[in-house]
């Protein structure tokens, strides 16, 4: 559920990080046209396009239900392991359909890492863990590729002296910078994020959100979260999904909080309903 605000709208403090990447242009790394998701008989994406530009941050917002994870696990195909499910009109990636035939999921998977809500670190070391995706991938594992991983997720001052030890040993916001420095190490060029910091508590989610901006730099992050002011803090572009699977709005992070060009967006973001 939403969280609740005045009438007022989110008024926006834009950080020197965002700053630079707003002044950087935008080329499009990921772009969907006429994008449909069903489940069985149950739509969940409705005619969804949307051009996704590269290494910024793009947050994805609406209330439960309105297809945000949906449309996150369909840019990396995750959503081909759930047998009900069909997808119809483009997703690409660089300008290839990635729903084509010729197109591998393992392969996109490798360009296109993703981060759940729930840390989920492997019941093995922190360096296996980080060392995990690298391996099945057939890579070359080694201890300068872990740590530069581990430096980039903004864990390697916190762990550098206990690689050996469980990756599940460590506090819930380190597992999920874990499960991050997983994510990068093979090297993909955007990262998926389904509310990342969810679980964690504010400390640890201050931490998250700092990370993000600084990924930004190298990757391309797309975040679906639930905490507007998240959105508003940390991206860029924002997309606000509302019920029956629409995408309503998509815009700089500014324009949608302060000057939404759709009732409904204000209403949402105003917490009149969600």
């Amino acid at each position: 559920m939403a969280t609740q605000q005045s009438d007022s709208l989110i008024t926006t403090e834009v950080s020197n990080s965002q700053t630079e990447r707003a002044n950087k242009p935008d080329k499009t790394v990921i772009s969907s046209t006429d994008l449909d998701v069903f489940y069985g008989g149950e739509q969940a994406l409705d005619d969804v396009s949307i051009e996704i530009p590269e290494h910024k941050v793009t947050a994805i917002i609406g209330p439960s239900g309105c297809g945000k994870s949906t449309f996150l696990r369909c840019i990396n195909r995750m959503n081909d392991q759930i047998p009900a499910c069909e997808v119809d009109g483009e997703l690409r990636f660089h300008g290839t359909n990635v729903y084509d035939d010729v197109v591998d999921p393992v392969a996109l998977r490798r360009k296109i890492g993703m981060v759940f809500q729930q840390p989920n670190p492997f019941p093995k070391t922190i360096y296996d863990n980080v060392a995990y995706g690298l391996r099945v991938q057939n890579q070359e594992v080694t201890d300068e590729i872990v740590e530069e991983a581990l430096r980039g997720a903004a864990l390697w001052d916190e762990v550098n002296d206990k690689l050996d030890e469980s990756g599940l040993e460590l506090s819930g916001g380190q597992q999920q910078r874990l499960c991050i420095a997983r994510a990068i190490a093979p090297d993909p060029e955007v990262i998926l994020m389904d509310e990342p910091a969810s679980a964690l508590d504010p400390i640890a989610t201050a931490k998250i959100e700092d990370l993000i901006s600084e990924l930004a730099e190298e990757y391309t992050v797309v975040i679906v979260t639930h905490n507007m002011q998240q959105a508003a803090r940390i991206s860029d572009k924002t997309a606000v999904f509302l019920t029956g699977g629409k995408l309503v709005e998509f815009d700089d992070t500014g324009n949608v909080f302060e000057n939404p060009d759709h009732e409904r967006v204000e209403e949402y973001i105003t917490g009149k309903f969600g």
